[in-house]
């Protein structure tokens, strides 16, 4: 790796120890690619920073009138909650909406994000269910978006479903890509993912972005509701919340597996995407909160507040720190 590469390194004692190199692209709603590190061409899974595009349907297709979803309901069907009694209520509410059970989710259960639930699970002997998984409240949607248009909902999970077939052509549409182009795998919930250029991704939120500050319909409200609930977009003390909510309304994020995070600006008309190349979860919100600060879209008083995300410490079994996380933000741009 070139030590001009945009990366965040782990430091242990004087010497770097280890460094998750970052790709990342930076575009404009009319598709200029303002600003990149590594590959922005890059193919990669969006996984779950995919969810405000598999939420847009909702809206436009009259799901959420018909339910009446509320906006802290939408804001869960973009999300990767932590499983919170909180959380679990509002996927309740909208399968109940919807008329239809929790048993008919098709993600697995895991153990919930969020201590106080899984301890509460732990003392009353109870083991986390579906409603805990943290891709629950996209499930719930998709569910709901079957039930709108008379669909059956068994099977929405899978590709041939037209569920699957709504989203993947709104994903194409926001991606400025053909069908035929986007990649197709199974996302660790269960249901369908997407394999697109990093810059496609970045595209499509600076389109979201660009929608929604003109008051775009669905657009407008997927916005709307993550920015006004960033604790139904993932949980307290987490990444996408705490960045959302510290930039009131000026941006928002979204978190995908195997290290991606996508981010849009409405008054700016950006997209944002990155993909730590080896995966690494732990490099993403130094990464993506550096970044956001060499950009100036985020006050230095801001990435203050983010400090505990962007040079998180590394500690022994002693609870001793021994080390820490600490980003190196280098990009290219079209004028250098």
């Amino acid at each position: 790796m070139e030590t001009s590469d945009f990366c965040v390194e782990v430091v242990r004692g004087a010497a770097v120890e280890s460094r998750h190199r970052v790709h990342a692209a930076v575009v404009d709603a009319d598709g200029r690619l303002r600003a990149w590190a590594g590959d922005p061409e890059l193919v990669t899974f969006w996984r779950s920073a995919a969810k405000p595009f598999q939420a847009l349907p909702l809206v436009d297709d009259g799901a959420c009138e018909r339910y009446g979803l509320t906006p802290a309901e939408l804001a869960i069907c973009c999300g990767s909650h932590s499983g919170s009694a909180a959380h679990t209520a509002a996927v309740e509410s909208i399968l109940l909406k919807a008329g239809v059970g929790s048993g008919a989710l098709a993600c697995g259960p895991h153990a919930p994000f969020d201590d106080e639930a899984r301890r509460s699970l732990q003392e009353a002997g109870l083991e986390p269910g579906r409603l805990h998984n943290n891709c629950s409240g996209k499930h719930a949607g998709m569910m709901a978006l079957a039930r709108a248009h008379g669909w059956d909902p068994a099977g929405y999970e899978r590709p041939e479903h037209p569920v699957q077939g709504r989203i993947l052509a709104e994903v194409a549409r926001r991606a400025q890509l053909p069908v035929e182009a986007i990649g197709l795998g199974t996302d660790g919930c269960g249901v369908v993912c997407f394999a697109l250029p990093l810059r496609h991704m970045a595209l499509a939120f600076a389109g979201l972005a660009a929608g929604a500050r003109r008051g775009e319909g669905s657009a407008a409200a997927v916005v709307a509701a993550m920015t006004a609930h960033p604790e139904m977009v993932a949980g307290e003390g987490r990444i996408c919340t705490d960045l959302t909510r510290r930039a009131a309304g000026r941006l928002f994020a979204k978190v995908g597996a195997e290290g991606v995070y996508c981010v849009g600006v409405p008054g700016a008309e950006l997209g944002i995407a990155i993909k730590v190349e080896d995966g690494a979860a732990r490099a993403v919100a130094p990464a993506i909160v550096a970044l956001l600060r060499e950009l100036d879209l985020i006050s230095e008083d801001d990435f203050g507040a983010l400090h505990a995300h962007v040079y998180p410490d590394l500690f022994d079994t002693r609870g001793e720190v021994v080390g820490q996380l600490r980003p190196r933000v280098v990009l290219r741009s079209p004028d250098a």
